[in-house]
């Protein structure tokens, strides 16, 4: 896509997160990879009302155009770029299973199978840091190795994508589990599958669904 197209399927994707309760007010962001920079949704906006020419674009180097302040959390999304050249965007959630998870700080262990939609074994929680800093970045990154989610101490979420589409559906996938659990905590202590099992998920995981994109399902 051209960065018109890229600016409309940002917006629309920032909107919807919000229609889907991921992302209320002026919470979370979300962003796009554009040619040797990205694109991300500007800070203090309502969600709901974003629009194409909104977005704002940055290089590398945490450098924007200029039209509107950038995401606190541009930092975290200009990381996952560098380091991981697959990632093609990235959605921030402050869905409230996600946050309340995130504010015991544990991570999600292997009590379902779809724990490895998120690319491992379980879905880590990263260690603390104040919002819009390079150390919750960092913090971030820590806890995304091998993943393509985790969750952000105190915070909430992040889920990376090869496509706006698939990053938002895995960001709704980990608030989905996060709800499971979470019931699940209220009977007892989950069952959780053993290694062997997990790999055999990871496995299914690689060449399930239809289309090339890293969209998951059941």
């Amino acid at each position: 896509m051209n960065e018109p197209e890229l600016r409309a399927a940002l917006s629309a994707t920032a909107r919807q997160a919000t229609r889907q309760g991921l992302n209320p007010g002026a919470s979370g962001n979300v962003s796009v990879r554009l040619r040797d920079g990205f694109l991300v949704t500007p800070s203090g906006l309502p969600n709901d009302a974003l629009e194409p020419g909104q977005m704002v674009a940055m290089d590398m180097e945490g450098r924007s155009d200029g039209s509107l302040k950038p995401s606190s959390e541009w930092r975290i999304h200009r990381d996952i770029y560098r380091a991981r050249p697959e990632a093609q965007a990235v959605v921030h959630a402050h869905s409230p299973h996600a946050v309340s998870l995130s504010c015991l700080r544990r991570d999600i262990p292997s009590f379902h199978y779809m724990v490895a939609a998120a690319g491992g074994k379980d879905i880590r929680c990263s260690a603390y840091a104040t919002f819009g800093t390079q150390a919750l970045s960092d913090a971030v990154l820590a806890a995304l190795q091998g993943r393509r989610a985790c969750l952000m101490a105190n915070h909430g979420q992040v889920a990376v994508g090869a496509s706006l589409d698939g990053a938002l559906a895995l960001a709704l996938e980990v608030e989905e589990l996060c709800a499971q659990y979470w019931r699940a905590k209220l009977m007892g202590e989950p069952v959780l599958l053993n290694d062997a099992e997990m790999d055999e998920a990871l496995e299914c995981f690689r060449h399930y669904g239809q289309r090339g994109d890293d969209r998951q399902g059941s």
